[in-house]
């Protein structure tokens, strides 16, 4: 069963203030190498990511008011961490929350970059050894992610966390395919800003065994925070490697985590959920060619207001007849720069949407990642499909 804590960090949001986030849509390339998936291009991939920090550092446009840099699962070679995390120290803005998939690793060496990072994973790395300590699984596949934040005063605070459910790997006899499961999922708590977000790794988002679900966990621990402090939890981003973002379990969880079909749920009633998958054009050794990765989107609830507009970069809509209302992006490689809303409510003196997409980059030949040029993105939107609860 999984734990949540919460770690205070010095992230200082300008108060009054929207924040603002990239998600990265890029492909991977992945394939099986001694029992474990490793990205198969590695030097290229890195240098694909290595883009996307220099355009933050950069800092074109109002990029320099980054506030999330969110890129999907199982995308940074495990090599390129240490190289990735320099770079966030060094040239990175105070008050960025950088999160990025890694590619597996075995146990072992999981453990080795918990203990690295031991001061703000003390029972992630308690977990681990315990684990280990109960039997041979130093070999065991870990997909994990670094939640990267360079605080107010500058300082990096480095966070890890292990994917909990399992994968395809496990459909097999070979107990050496099994994916380890993290038991420690983390709130931050930002402060003196009052905002509270979460990461997951894709199939965390939707898994359940016969006593407990991972959602429901999260749920309960949100309401017990608004019930005590009045907070609420802010952000929930999901990072995926996923054929079927769509699925019909992710719409089930969606549906139920704002649905409040069977309890109040104010903790996590205005959270907003952000899934960043992988582009088109990724391939996984297992998976066939004609999969649908992409669709990357941003998830609020009905009381948001959210116009109905369709273009070749991004729709809105309900979800098929969800309590939401929903962004939903393209399949293309893309950068999605856009705020996350400030205000909980619909503010019924205002005709403004509190969710605006700032821009939108595309990569060239060249590496370069270029902008989309406003002209080329519709201006007129046309009423909204999507249920959106009025205000009197």
């Amino acid at each position: 069963m999984i734990s949540i804590v919460k770690k205070e960090i010095g992230v200082a949001f300008p108060p009054g203030h929207h924040q603002h986030c990239l998600v990265c849509q890029i492909p991977s390339s992945l394939k099986r190498h001694n029992g474990i998936f490793k990205v198969t291009d590695p030097d290229q991939q890195w240098e694909r990511i290595r883009s996307i920090f220099e355009l933050v550092v950069q800092g074109k446009g109002n990029l320099k008011k980054l506030n999330f840099l969110i890129f999907p699962e199982s995308i940074m070679p495990a090599a390129a961490v240490d190289e990735a995390l320099d770079l966030i120290r060094d040239k990175f803005r105070p008050n960025t929350v950088t999160v990025f998939g890694v590619e597996h690793i075995h146990l072992h060496a999981y453990r080795e970059q918990l203990y690295r990072y031991r001061q703000d994973n003390q029972e992630a790395l308690a977990s681990v050894e315990e684990d280990m300590e109960a039997g041979d699984v130093d070999q065991v596949p870990v997909n994990w992610c670094v939640i990267a934040v360079k605080e107010n005063d500058g300082g990096l605070r480095v966070f890890l966390e292990a994917k909990s459910h399992p994968f395809v790997g496990e459909e097999s006899f070979n107990h050496q395919y099994d994916l380890y499961r993290g038991k420690i999922f983390t709130l931050f708590r930002c402060h003196p800003t009052c905002f509270n977000f979460m990461t997951l790794i894709c199939l965390d988002y939707v898994y359940r065994d016969l006593y407990h679900s991972n959602i429901s966990s999260i749920i309960d621990m949100a309401n017990q925070l608004f019930f005590e402090t009045r907070q609420r939890l802010d952000l929930l981003a999901v990072i995926q490697c996923n054929p079927k973002p769509e699925h019909r379990a992710f719409r089930d969880v969606v549906n139920g985590f704002y649905g409040e079909y069977l309890s109040y749920t104010p903790g996590v009633r205005d959270t907003t959920t952000v899934f960043c998958n992988v582009a088109s054009g990724t391939v996984c050794e297992g998976i066939t060619a004609d999969t649908e990765f992409g669709h990357s989107s941003v998830i609020l609830h009905e009381s948001h207001r959210i116009e109905s507009m369709r273009c070749s970069e991004f729709a809105t809509d309900d979800f098929s007849g969800l309590p939401v209302c929903r962004l939903r992006f393209a399949q293309h490689p893309r950068l999605y720069y856009f705020n996350l809303p400030l205000f909980h409510e619909l503010d019924p003196r205002t005709t403004r949407m509190q969710l605006k997409i700032h821009s939108i980059y595309y990569p060239a030949a060249s590496g370069e990642w270029i902008r989309i040029d406003g002209e080329t993105l519709p201006h007129k939107n046309e009423p909204t499909s999507a249920p959106v609860r009025k205000n009197l």
